[in-house]
């Protein structure tokens, strides 16, 4: 397998994917992002199995991952085929294991870990249904950022599904709070996402995004190429625990006391709450559905964006989230969690 560090794109062809009368309507030269038309009420799939090679921001190993086409009302699964047998994850509320650092899900012993990034990118791009084998245990870290998956999606093109695409619409507020962080949900007519982070660093201090309308356009242009960031203390203890292996300033921002220590800078301001953004939408898109609502956040992180999909799939044991139509779908495909 070919390394790279800094991550890089190979794309496959394969003959295109018409299973279940899939028909491509998005190819990469001809796409018109952010148009919400009857195209964003179907499902999605990529055109063609594409690959990429990089190294695992924990684990520091290299990692090949390619991504399928997959059918209709399938999702999100992971396949680890680097073991004695191929063992697949599907991405839903009940395979989150852990919120550390990352997030990771599972199939019994079984993990694929940071998984964020590219969950954003599909989330982000209206990718609703993915096969990706991997042969390590972790996804690829890239360039800290959601952009180069973007591309690999782009590169393999867009198929359009005939079958609808279900929804969360929520019908009142949802709120988790922990201490001074909070994130809530509200009704609205499309996603949207407020954010706020408050750190007492000079180079972060507070930074806010506010009422983001969530469409294909806005998180290419605005999300995607945000990465992700550290400070070189947690670098430190993270390495002295076995984390952080594949960590460098060609996939992370990283901050001392003194400021930020790579050459280039910020990719724009506000890119340290755009990264936010950026994983909180990875981490809504393991609901399996899209959200309708104003999604805020204040001080959040992985582990409370999770608490925030257990108290949505809670709201809908009361009937508080979906409207009749969608509920038989969301019975079938979002198993209760089993978040602490």
């Amino acid at each position: 397998m070919k390394y790279l560090p800094k991550g890089a794109c190979l794309a496959l062809p394969l003959q295109l994917f018409r299973g279940n009368n899939s028909r491509p309507i998005l190819r990469a030269s001809v796409f018109r992002a952010g148009v919400l038309g009857e195209a964003q009420l179907k499902q999605r799939t990529i055109a063609e199995k594409i690959s990429c090679t990089g190294i695992g921001l924990h684990s520091g190993t290299p990692v090949q991952m390619t991504l399928h086409p997959a059918r209709a009302n399938s999702g999100i699964t992971f396949v680890r085929y680097d073991l004695s047998y191929p063992v697949e994850i599907p991405v839903n509320t009940a395979s989150v294991v852990s919120t550390e650092y990352a997030t990771t899900v599972g199939r019994g012993d079984v993990t694929v870990s940071t998984v964020e990034h590219l969950l954003a990118a599909a989330y982000g791009m209206g990718i609703d249904n993915l096969r990706v084998e991997i042969n390590a245990p972790e996804v690829p870290i890239m360039d800290g950022s959601a952009a180069p998956f973007v591309h690999l999606i782009r590169a393999a093109g867009i198929f359009e599904q005939p079958q609808r695409r279900q929804e969360f619409r929520v019908r009142r507020p949802i709120e988790v709070r922990d201490g001074e962080k909070w994130i809530r949900v509200s009704p609205s007519r499309s996603l949207s996402v407020s954010y706020s982070i408050d750190f007492e660093h000079a180079s972060i201090g507070r930074q806010e995004l506010n009422r983001l309308e969530i469409n294909d356009e806005t998180f290419d242009r605005k999300i995607s190429r945000a990465r992700t960031f550290g400070f070189a203390y947690e670098v430190e203890a993270m390495r002295a625990a076995g984390l952080a292996r594949g960590g460098s300033l060609d996939n992370a921002i990283v901050l001392d006391n003194d400021g930020i220590l790579n050459e280039e800078g910020l990719r724009f301001p506000n890119e340290f709450v755009a990264h936010k953004v950026l994983d909180l939408l990875g981490d809504l898109s393991i609901l399996g559905m899209r959200i309708r609502g104003h999604v805020q956040v204040h001080r959040g992180g992985h582990d409370l964006h999770c608490k925030l999909l257990a108290a949505i799939v809670e709201a809908h044991r009361e009937g508080a989230v979906l409207d009749a139509m969608e509920l038989e779908s969301m019975n079938s495909r979002v198993p209760i969690p089993t978040l602490a």
